[in-house]
């Protein structure tokens, strides 16, 4: 297990490059189960996440040849069309098979999925959608095991609320399912109009991308193609909101600014000098930054995974905040820890109010969740003194060699092993 220590209070300059998205690289690689076809995939993250899901294809019999940041993806002799717990334990993304695999083989079993701990986020909006397409499910030891008796048949499905997974699950496998599939109340985040974009890219019809009506029309297969992955909105929120922390000159690029418009209207009305470019983010010293109020909300609202970050950025500026996080509802446990550092944050429920004016100060931390790591590692950036931050294959999750690329800014960021 690994452990980050930090020196905080350096001077960070220059510009970070911000590399694939993890939310969207996921359920794109397990639609290479979809087709027999070679995929060549660019803009992989190299994150513990996309690890583990080519471990998951791996263990189906999909062949995979790496190059860099490149993938070539043949799924045409799967062996085995189940997904056992000891990765599926690792990352809730794993669900997203059930989609593809049932659409091109009738039948699939996997292990009820894991991930962060921030709420219960339960599958049932997934298996309700997918039964409306035809499919049958039994929870037996705990794994679904799901079976269609011919074929997938399109139907229109309404979602209860605009689950990034189900849409994305649904949308797998209605890709060639008979006739015309509607989801309605879908979810709108760029990471599915991604996805819809690769799958349209293999022939598939689709429309309504990025709105809350999708359209597929299913065909009968799909073919070969090349497609770059987009970059990473939340990687590139988080180092935003870090060069607003530390007020310095710093560039954010290689992402697009469109995927961030809720994070940057927030950061704007607090006081954040910034330049939005085409592809890139520069951000200047502010000369003073309050207080703000937010409200976490699906795409286009401002993001969950940004509500930690933006935490420890509303613990030193001017004035009292607050937060309400809408979407999950154990998406706090980073306030106590978050406190250790100097910050002074109290919580009523779903609203945690944030005193700021606040100094942080370098202690030993641990990192409960994905987002929550991070929101440490930018308070112990811009702590006194240094900061250990235990339990941090959560960061590595989705945070490619973060000590690497903020050491290119300067920052004193060492691993070490335990």
């Amino acid at each position: 297990m690994d452990r980050l220590i930090i020196s905080g209070n350096k001077k960070l300059k220059g510009s970070i490059s911000i590399h694939g998205s993890k939310n969207a690289a996921l359920p794109i690689l397990v639609a290479s189960l979809l087709s027999n076809q070679n995929l060549t995939l660019e803009n992989i993250p190299n994150v513990a996440d996309i690890n583990n899901m080519l471990k998951l294809l791996e263990g189906c019999g999909v062949k995979i040849i790496k190059n860099k940041n490149s993938l070539i993806i043949n799924s045409k002799n799967l062996k085995n069309i189940s997904a056992d717990y000891d990765i599926v334990r690792k990352m809730r993304a794993s669900v997203l098979i059930l989609g593809p695999l049932l659409s091109r083989f009738g039948y699939c079993k996997i292990s009820l999925p894991g991930g962060c701990a921030i709420g219960t986020r339960p599958i049932d909006i997934h298996l309700k959608g997918l039964k409306k397409l035809g499919a049958k499910f039994e929870i037996e030891n705990g794994f679904v095991i799901g079976q269609v008796s011919k074929n997938l048949i399109g139907n229109k499905i309404k979602l209860p609320s605009p689950s990034v997974g189900a849409t994305e699950n649904i949308l797998m496998a209605a890709v060639m399912a008979k006739g015309e599939t509607l989801i309605d109340h879908a979810a709108r985040e760029p990471e599915i109009v991604d996805l819809g974009n690769f799958l349209i890219s293999m022939g598939a019809k689709i429309e309504g991308l990025g709105s809350n009506k999708i359209y597929i029309q299913g065909v009968n297969n799909l073919k070969a193609t090349k497609y770059k992955i987009i970059s990473d909105r939340i990687v590139a929120g988080t180092f935003i909101i870090l060069a607003v922390m530390i007020n310095s000159k710093i560039q954010v690029k290689n992402f697009n600014p469109n995927h961030l418009k809720s994070l940057i209207k927030i950061l704007k009305k607090m006081g954040a000098n910034m330049d939005v470019l085409n592809s890139s983010i520069k951000i200047y010293p502010s000369k003073k930054l309050k207080s703000a109020k937010i409200e976490t909300a699906p795409y286009p609202g401002f993001p969950t995974d940004l509500q930690a970050q933006i935490m420890s950025l509303m613990s030193i500026v001017n004035g009292n905040s607050e937060i309400k996080e809408t979407v999950f509802e154990n998406r706090f446990m980073h306030v106590p820890e978050l406190n250790r550092l100097g910050a002074e944050i109290n919580l009523n429920k779903d609203i945690a109010f944030i005193k700021g004016n606040k100094k942080f100060k370098g202690a030993q931390v641990m990192a409960s969740d994905l987002r929550a790591s991070v929101s440490l590692v930018l308070a112990a950036l811009c702590a006194e003194g240094k900061t250990t931050i235990n339990r941090v294959y959560h960061l590595d999750r989705g945070y490619a060699e973060i000590e690497k690329y903020l050491g290119k800014l300067g920052a004193k960021i060492m691993r070490q092993k335990i």
